[in-house]
């Protein structure tokens, strides 16, 4: 007997709760571990372990040559995680920002949104530029790790042992390799409980919606973009209560970044020879908004280096008005 839409939505958040807390502890003790900040591990194997929903979704639109899907799945997630999940973020605690994230993350963020801008103005992605979106993820990603290590060692310390400061007690735990092998055992099954409870998620919320009667487009813009960026969420409200701002701030801005250049560009090279397809209102609506999201950061990070609580509310009401046009216009 089919579960009741309701319950497999409910279970589904268990899901990925669990899955989160697990990969946020996980993350946090590799952290430790290679003796680097927790934002360098936000910004990468988190964001990338909490995207895969959206790789999902972007390699089976591919493969059924539903390419406006898979593109306005990515603008609408990174539309998610900047107004909706850091604003929530911010107006629960505001949030402190390091000079790496102006100087180098949030100005690749921005770069990244205007170039799939100007990539999809002839109306098709190609295989081609997926290939140099997935080799810009690796210069990213390798200067990322050189210019944190290049950090101060008193900030670096300041990193660690504020992470042991967080940790709870622990007895017994593994060391040496074995610590290896735990963390990264943990890290790989949060990622796993985090996309499959995503999935449920998406799946009970589109069958509620639907037994309400709202359209397939609203469904697409609003319930699956937030479903899945349940990982996104629920990780950085997690490490946000838990005081792990680095994390909360490092996997968002991570994700936004990993999402254009990985998942996208894993898609466009998995789709077929023609490339994936744009549609006129993803092109002119959905990713022109997802480029001014990111760009609007940019201010917002550099005053005060903080996301104040004032800041966070207005993304959030910013999201509002956005699912409120959405509701209006495009159902």
């Amino acid at each position: 007997m089919a579960l009741h839409p309701a319950l497999l939505f409910l279970g589904g958040l268990v899901v990925v709760v669990l899955g989160a807390e697990m990969l946020l502890r996980g993350a946090t003790r590799i952290a430790t571990l290679l003796r680097i900040s927790p934002i360098v591990i936000g910004l990468t194997v988190v964001s990338v372990g909490t995207s895969a929903p959206e790789l999902a979704v972007g390699l089976t639109a591919a493969h059924e040559g539903k390419g406006p899907l898979a593109v306005g799945n990515i603008a609408g997630t990174n539309i998610v995680n900047i107004l909706l999940i850091l604003g929530l973020s911010a107006a629960i605690r505001p949030l402190p920002t390091r000079s790496l994230s102006v100087r180098l993350d949030v100005p690749v963020m921005i770069a990244t949104a205007v170039a799939l801008l100007v990539m999809a103005m002839d109306g098709v992605l190609t295989r081609a530029e997926g290939l140099g979106l997935l080799l810009a993820a690796v210069v990213y990603t390798v200067a990322l790790v050189q210019l944190s290590r290049q950090e101060a060692p008193d900030t670096r310390l300041a990193f660690r042992d504020a992470l042991a400061a967080q940790a709870p007690p622990r007895v017994n735990l593994p060391t040496g390799a074995a610590a290896w092998a735990w963390n990264g055992a943990l890290l790989l099954a949060g990622m796993a409980l985090a996309v499959l409870g995503a999935e449920l998620l998406v799946a009970g919320a589109v069958e509620l919606a639907k037994a309400y009667g709202v359209s397939d487009a609203f469904i697409g813009l609003s319930i699956v973009a937030i479903g899945t960026s349940a990982p996104e969420l629920v990780t950085t409200m997690i490490s946000t209560l838990r005081n792990d701002r680095d994390v909360a701030i490092g996997n968002l801005i991570g994700s936004s970044i990993y999402n254009v250049l990985v998942i996208l560009g894993l898609t466009m090279v998995a789709a077929p020879t023609s490339g994936v397809d744009v549609s006129a209102e993803v092109l002119w609506i959905d990713l022109p908004l997802a480029a001014l999201v990111a760009i609007v950061c940019l201010p917002v990070f550099r005053s005060d280096r903080l996301v104040s609580r004032r800041e966070g509310i207005g993304f959030v009401l910013a999201y509002a008005a956005y699912l409120g046009s959405l509701l209006l216009w495009r159902t």
